[in-house]
Formats: structure tokens, sequence, C-alpha cells
């Protein structure tokens, strides 16, 4: 018989243990029949056997999977790190100092620790942890974020990683309870009850990458400010994180340069500008870069940028890289409910005729406001060249391109800005390549060049270019075992430190990570805790919960920023702040009358003592971390109780998390859900979070426009922020895996 069959009878044993319901007798009786094989070969044979045999009747063979792969895992590694194979894990100091002399980790983690503090926290390593794993979750992991040397062998194991990120995120505590800090994080990753996102995932600890998860540049009407954006993108790019950028300030097709008529080309060069940029300059050799670019729908180009992702037409005007998303006022789809008409205009001509940019205003009451003002204004100005188009055409074609390519995202520009905490220092133009963050934003610009000492000095004044820092509560687990209120205070004091220890390509970047202090607190697993919870999805149930869980979770986040901010100082721009003034408080209708939390004295207390994060919660789409997590992805329904998850390099079959007998008949595709439950809970989560949402919608390939159209209009009366992809049963979206958190 085989060595290692030999060595694992006593796992078979225990595994029979473990799952009674499950045949484990004939996978050993499969093994003991491999007698031809050894090493990887045997471990990879019969996980192919373990995964055959999984179904939605018995979806437990996933952990038996997971659990050959382990044992894979641990060989590899202890062959690599010269320790028995008889132990799981191996000496957790001797594996830094090795990763820390073949240059894969950082000096940081020797520098910052003493041996005694290592080994101390080594010793805190829970294995057993990694029997929550589901195959696919544990695959991911070791495939994609496990540390490796440079030829690619397998170092480090699950928990080590995660012990890992826990110590460079606490790496500038006080030294007197800094260790507790980092096992107190080690409990919240090894239970599986948060993620963090996908680059501080990967990177952290090592000798590379940064560890926010995605950005967002404004664009100036200028050749120094678009080629200056396009080369801070592409350093972003380079380190690995999606980007969202405004074009919103560029001139249209046919607008002058410098007074001659018709001399400018638009927008659509400068898009295709960033689209080489996105294929040319990948993110760490991996994949190639994500971004999306935003429009506002009165802007002269809005056609034409509409179209760019479709397949058809003039390839020269095509942007098939790049992801598109529109700047809506309430005005506009007032508009298109009416039937009524809508003006498209440039921006540079009505800075240049009017006096202001339009893009500058939005509407601070419902049907009522700055934006409807000034655009009333532009109408009536007769000097003023504009085109008139019915609105329903501009919203045509913004369907007809979701149906074909899932995109362009809706940004609901009103509703983001009367909303924004931080409104006392700036507006919010648009939101990043997955939609769930909304901060200030402004151009950076050239003041001077000139030359000094024989070098070539740019001078700028930086713009508030936003960073995104993202983590996410693992719903199922961590309400269940009720255990919000220790989590949270821990996850945000990790996403507080990202902010200090990041190191950001853009320098402006930099100074607005510092300036704001912003932080995306998200979830997922939402459809997983209807199902454990046996709510269905289409009922008032749902929506209360939605409305209760994350009133909840937001009294905790905000409660623990608070609690930081008297410990470690309120983010430098809280002075005016909604936060400050209490009017968060108020916009929200937050009070003891109306809640079981004590909203009246928080309120006070952040009036009183500040608030370390000026931006708190963004829930991302969490695509990769949610599975390796084994759980749903974000708050989006399942596309199936049983599928096949399918990447570059495998294809695993996967059934809904905690399937059974009862929890089945809670999981319903997200292609048979009535989208308009899914807007109401989003509406009653929406409430809480001070941010956005990645919400899709999900339809069939046949559905009526005027359909559609109803699931828009809805969204926006419901005061949804923003929507993502338009999934439907006949087109292939892909996620960004940036912000999967």
């Amino acid at each position: 018989m085989n060595n290692h069959i030999k060595d694992d009878l006593l796992a078979f044993d225990l595994l029979k243990e473990s799952y009674p319901h499950l045949d484990i007798e004939e996978l050993e009786n499969r093994a003991r029949q491999m007698n031809n094989l050894d090493g990887e070969a045997l471990y990879d044979q019969l996980i192919l056997e373990c995964l055959s045999y999984l179904s939605i009747n018995e979806p437990d063979w996933t952990y038996v999977a997971s659990h050959l792969l382990l044992k894979k895992l641990y060989h590899e590694a202890g062959k690599n790190r010269r320790y028995s194979s008889e132990k799981s894990y191996g000496s957790f100091y001797t594996l830094i100092e090795k990763l820390t002399t073949l240059e894969i980790y950082h000096t940081d983690l020797l520098d910052r620790y003493s041996k005694a503090d290592v080994d101390e926290l080594g010793d805190f390593i829970l294995p057993d942890r990694d029997k929550l794993f589901t195959y696919l979750g544990l695959k991911m992991l070791a495939d994609r974020y496990l540390a490796k040397d440079k030829l690619k062998n397998i170092y480090e194991l699950p928990q080590e990683r995660f012990m890992v990120i826990a110590m460079v995120l606490m790496k500038n505590e006080a030294q007197d309870k800094r260790l507790e800090l980092v096992k107190e994080a080690y409990w919240a990753m090894s239970g599986l009850y948060m993620t963090v996102a996908t680059p501080t995932l990967t990177n952290a600890g090592k000798n590379w990458g940064q560890l926010s998860s995605c950005f967002v540049e404004t664009v100036d009407d200028s050749l120094d400010s678009i080629y200056d954006s396009n080369t801070d993108i592409a350093a972003l790019s380079k380190n690995g994180g999606g980007i969202g950028v405004y074009l919103g300030k560029i001139r249209s097709r046919g607008s002058d340069i410098k007074g001659f008529k018709g001399a400018s080309s638009g927008v659509i060069p400068w898009m295709k500008q960033l689209n080489n940029t996105a294929v040319s300059v990948d993110q760490l050799g991996q994949r190639q870069g994500a971004i999306s670019v935003y429009l506002d729908i009165w802007h002269k180009d809005i056609f034409s940028f509409l179209d760019a992702k479709l397949n058809n037409g003039d390839e020269r005007h095509r942007t098939h890289d790049l992801f598109t998303g529109v700047c809506i006022p309430d005005l506009f789809m007032e508009k298109v409910e009416s039937r009524g008409d809508w003006y498209l205009f440039d921006p540079h001509e009505v800075r240049k005729v009017m006096g202001f940019s339009l893009e500058d205003y939005y509407d601070e009451g419902d049907s009522a406001g700055s934006f409807r003002q000034k655009y009333k204004e532009c109408i009536d100005n007769k000097s003023l060249s504009r085109e008139k188009v019915p609105a329903i055409e501009i919203m045509k074609s913004i369907m007809k391109s979701q149906l074909e390519t899932g995109t362009p995202f809706m940004f609901y520009r009103d509703e983001v800005n009367r909303k924004n905490a931080n409104l006392h220092n700036g507006m919010i133009y648009c939101t990043n390549l997955c939609t769930e963050i909304v901060q200030n934003q402004s151009v950076t610009r050239r003041v001077e060049e000139y030359t000094k000492d024989g070098k070539i000095i740019i001078e700028k004044i930086p713009g508030d270019f936003v960073v995104c820092n993202l983590s996410s509560i693992n719903l199922a687990r961590a309400h269940q075992d009720r255990v919000l209120e220790r989590l949270i205070p821990i996850q945000v004091r990790m996403l507080d430190n990202v902010i200090d220890i990041n190191t950001i390509p853009v320098l402006q970047g930099q100074i607005t990570n510092q300036k704001y202090r912003a932080i995306g607190l998200g979830t997922f697993g939402w459809h997983h805790l209807l199902a454990v919870e046996k709510i269905q999805w289409e009922s008032m149930e749902a929506v209360e919960f939605a409305d209760r869980l994350y009133e909840k979770i937001a009294f905790l986040t905000i409660q623990s920023s608070m609690k930081l901010a008297v410990e470690k100082g309120k983010y430098p721009a809280f002075k005016g702040s909604e936060w400050e003034t209490g009017i968060f408080f108020e916009k929200r209708r937050y009070s003891n009358e109306a809640s079981e939390y004590d909203w009246d004295f928080l309120k006070e207390q952040v009036k009183q003592n500040g608030i370390r994060n000026g931006y708190l919660m963004a829930v991302a789409p969490n695509a990769s971390t949610a599975l390796i997590a084994g759980s749903t992805p974000s708050i989006d329904p399942i596309f199936k109780k049983h599928y096949s998850e399918e990447k570059k390099d495998y294809r695993i079959p996967v059934t809904a998390p905690d399937l059974n007998s009862e929890t089945t008949w809670f999981y319903k595709s997200a292609y048979h859900i009535d989208q308009e439950w899914s807007i109401r809970q989003n509406a009653g989560r929406q409430r809480h979070i001070d941010q956005s949402i990645s919400f899709n919608f999900y339809i069939s390939n046949n559905i009526k426009a005027k359909d559609l159209l109803n699931l828009h209009l809805s969204a926006w009366k419901h005061k949804l922020k923003t929507t993502y992809y338009v999934r439907s049963t006949s087109s292939e979206v892909d996620d960004c895996e940036s912000c999967s958190s």
C-alpha cells in the first residue's frame, strides 16, 4: 500500500466520524486501488473523486476534498521548510526568517517583532481552523494568496497568512497591547468572521504591492491633467487596484481649443488611451488593469460614450476593456418618467459662457436645488449651444448597452451628495469601479514648472484623490455566532491601520487618505444568512431584517471609530462635517425613540470626541473572498444551488453554503427573484451605509424594455445611490477582483 495511504488510515477514520452520512469507506477503497500513484498525484486523484461525489444531496464532500488538499499543503510546506511531515505546521519564526531571507517577506516583520513575540504568536495559531475551509475556498487561498518562493514552491500555510496579516496591520500599535490586538485580528480572520481586501490578503507582509482596493481620479480639462492622470493610473494599475475615473470636465467633440472652433475630439480618444493603459499595464502580472470611466448624462458626448463598449460599429470609437458609468441627476430621471426633453451641453463652453461648471452642482432637496437651477440657466441662455433630445432616447441607449455588456453603471449624483457626511469640504462626482465608494473628489492641478540646480521641478496643488480601504463581515458566521460586538471594533482598527502603513504610488492619494482616513467596512453572505435564518428573499421579513441588521452594524461601526478617535485623534477634515454638526444622524432619522440603540448618546459622543474615519461603510462585490470564506458574495442572491466555479486555471463544482433539506427552500436563484424585492432590501440597508453598495440587477435576456426601465426608476425612487451590473442570462460580465474584500 502507498506510504501516504498508510499514514492517512487514521485520517480516514476521523473522516468517517466527522461525516457519517458520507460513504468515506468507498473513498478509502478507491485510495487503496491507487498503489501506482504517489505524492501529489495521489492527493489530486482522491480530490477529484470527492468532487465527483459532490451534489445537492451530499454537499459535505467539499470538506472531505478540502481535508485532502490540506494534507497535500502540509506535506509540501513541510518538505520545503524541512520539518517533519507528521506535523501540520512548523516553526512560525523559522518561516518568517526564511521568507525574509528569500526577499518574499518585508524585513518589517523581524524588525518590529522580537523572536519571543513571534514564538508567542506562533503558539497562538490554531491549525484546526483550517477545517473551516471548503475545497474551493482553500484552493483559491492556496493558489493565489499564500506566500511562495520565486519558484512557486509553497511555504506559507493558511493560518500563517492570517497571522502575518494581523502582525502587519498591528505593527504600529502601542507595545503594551500590540500582541493582544494581533491575536484579536487573527481570531477575526481565522474564524472566517471577516475577510480583508484582496490586495491586503495578497500583499500584507510581502516585499511588493500595496494594501488598498481601488481609487477614484478626477481629470481636469487640460492636457497636463489628462496625461498626468494617465501616468498615475498606470502606476496604480501596476501595483494592483481598480480605478474609477471621472471624465465629466473634459470638453466634448467639436468644442473649441484656444478659440479654434471644432478642434476638440471629445472624450473618446482619452478613453482609448485609458483602454490601452488597462491592457498594457497589468496588475502584478496576474490580470490586466481594471478601469471604469464616468460621464454626466448631460454631456454632449454621452451617446458615443454609451456606445463605446458595444460590439458593433466603428472600432476606432470602441473601448472594450473599460467599464462605463453614467452620472445621473434626479431631474433626468424625472424627464425620463414624464417623457420630457433633455439638453446636452459642452462643459468647456458652459464654463466659458456661463462662468460656472454645471458638474459642480447637485440638488440639495427632492425636486429642488442648485443643479436644476443652473441647468435651467444654461437652457435659457441662447448664446450657449445645446442639443435637445428626448430623455427616454438616452435611457434607451443606456439599457441597450446594459443588455449587451452589463454596463453602464448608474450613479445617482444628487442622492450621493445629499448624504455626503463631508459636504463642507467638497463634492462627489462619481463612484469607483465597483460602485460602492463615494467620497469627495477634486482635480490635481499643475501650478508651475521650473528648473533649479539642474533639476526640473513640477509643482502641483493636490486634489482629493479617493482611496478605498476595504474589509467585509461574513454575515452568516458573525451574526449566527453573535460576535458583531467583538468583531467590528477590531475590524475598524485594522482598516484604520491600513491607512498609516500603506504606501500609495500617487502622492495626492497619500494626502487624501490621511485627510479623510476613509474606510469601507462591508458585508457578504446575505443570501447565506437568509437561508440559515429561514427567511424568504421575497418577503417583508427580509426587508425588515436588512434594515435592523445594518442599523446594528452602522451603530457599532460609528461607535468603534469614535472610540478610536478618543485614542488616536479624529480625522483632519472633521471640523464642520455632518459628523460634528449631528446632521448625519438627523438625515438618517437616528434617535432613541425610533431605535433600540442609544443613538442620541452616540451622536453627542461623536460631536464631543470626533470620529477617526470620515467615511465608514461600503459594501463591495466580495466575489473571491466570499468564496474563500465559504459563503455567498456581497448582498447578492445565488445563481444556482449547484454549479461549477470556473476560473482561468480550474473548474470546481460548488453547492450553496450550508445546503440541506431545510435551507434548500430559501435558496432561490437570482434570475428567478423579483428584483423589486432586492431593491426594497437594498433601500433598507442603504439608509445605514454612509457610502454605497455594489448592487446588481439580475434579469432574463428577453426582458421587456419597459420592465428594465421600471427597475431603474424604482431604484432611483427608493434612494439607491448606485447600481452596478445589469446581469442578464445572455451576457457575460467580469467582476472587479481588486474590490473583492
